[in-house]
């Protein structure tokens, strides 16, 4: 009898806050402030999406053989009429991956499905990018580090806190 062993294909790992802290602090410093004056207003900081609405796409991604999720960047284009507000600011867009075995090692490929207008990609996007759609700051007794993600950025018409 022949039996195939099913390899993880773990590649992340959980971090700490001084991790996180550290990649948004540097990606404000080194991106945001940049693209921000370039576009001529806060680009997005974030993109939010409820954990019911991921279960859901990683449910369908799972039972279309996706053994895994690729995070893209995109921008949405300056004459983005569906949604004004996030016009020339930065998003996520999630892609069902399956992993091939390839020359030069693993590789993923995005998956496709049969859609009502055809063969589409299986992506998922539109979450809550902020700015523009941000929530209001929680009082700071109500989060352990109030100073988490603070960054001081020297702008061209002076320093900002982000």
């Amino acid at each position: 009898m022949l039996t195939t062993e099913k390899k993880a294909l773990k590649v992340g790992k959980y971090v700490s806050t001084k991790h996180v802290d550290t990649l948004i602090r540097t990606y404000k410093q080194e991106r945001w402030a940049q693209n921000s004056a370039r576009i001529g207003k806060e680009d997005s900081l974030t993109v939010w999406y409820s954990v019911e609405e991921l279960q859901e796409f990683l449910e369908k991604a799972k039972s279309h053989a996706a053994d895994g999720i690729k995070f893209c960047f995109g921008v949405y284009p300056d004459n983005f009429e569906e949604k004004p507000e996030y016009a020339g600011r930065q998003t996520l867009v999630m892609v069902a991956t399956k992993s091939k075995e390839q020359e030069n090692g693993l590789g993923q490929r995005d998956i496709y499905i049969q859609g009502e207008t055809g063969t589409q990609i299986l992506a998922y996007n539109w979450g809550k990018v902020c700015p523009p759609m941000c929530p209001p700051p929680p009082p700071s007794e109500d989060i352990d580090n109030p100073n988490i993600g603070i960054t001081i950025v020297d702008k061209s018409e002076g320093m900002v806190i982000v």
